[in-house]
């Protein structure tokens, strides 16, 4: 039985990324027992995205209370991260070396969860094409950008998507469109936007449903 501690701080951390130093925010467990790692990308920085997202910070809590260690990384460009935007091609590189990173602060930790909101998927689902299915238990995607970038596909049988219905960054309809072919189910959120106004506390729920049996 894995025993709640005093809920954890987040602590502002560097990483040697490919074009020098990435800021990244890392959650500690708040179990005792910690289970496994996961990293969070955040939304599009040319529209404010950062690791203090609030949907970013959503899912490091949740995953924290259920004993996954947090990475939150700010990309490249993005705060005081060196380099310079790369509408997610370098991104990818910058997600890998943050793994590499957690794999070497935890080496006994082989339990991965992707997750990313926005923009953040699309750098977590090309990240996922790298790796094989014995190193990544699951995916969580809140609002893939679908529409404005070249998804790669996703595993259908491990992947949480969560969308809202009013969303008007990017529709359902193109989100629905891109995970049929996959049969990728999507959970949807009636009434909600992109940015999930007023719905953090339901969609932490909802994250924590699905993923607490895995831990």
């Amino acid at each position: 039985m894995t025993t709640p501690r005093k809920a954890p701080s987040f602590e502002l951390i560097a990483i040697n990324g490919p074009t020098g130093q990435l800021e990244c925010l890392r959650l500690p467990s708040a179990l005792e027992h910690t289970v496994g790692v996961v990293l969070v990308a955040h939304p599009n920085p040319t529209e404010g995205g950062t690791f203090n997202n609030k949907i970013v910070h959503t899912l490091a809590k949740t995953l924290s209370r259920l004993g996954y260690i947090a990475y939150c990384p700010n990309l490249r460009g993005v705060g005081h991260s060196a380099g310079a935007f790369e509408n997610g091609v370098g991104e990818v590189d910058d997600m890998a070396a943050v793994l590499a990173f957690a794999r070497a602060e935890n080496p006994t930790l082989t339990r991965l969860t992707l997750a990313g909101f926005s923009f953040g998927t699309f750098v977590q689902s090309q990240l996922r094409q790298r790796l094989s299915d014995d190193e990544v238990e699951g995916m969580i995607l809140i609002g893939p950008a679908v529409s404005r970038h070249n998804f790669p596909p996703v595993p259908n049988h491990s992947t949480l998507l969560i969308h809202g219905e009013e969303d008007e960054v990017i529709s359902l309809a193109t989100v629905l469109n891109w995970a049929r072919p996959q049969s990728l189910p999507v959970v949807v959120f009636p009434g909600v936007g992109h940015y999930f106004h007023g719905k953090l506390t339901q969609l932490a729920d909802w994250i924590n449903k699905e993923w607490r049996n895995r831990s």
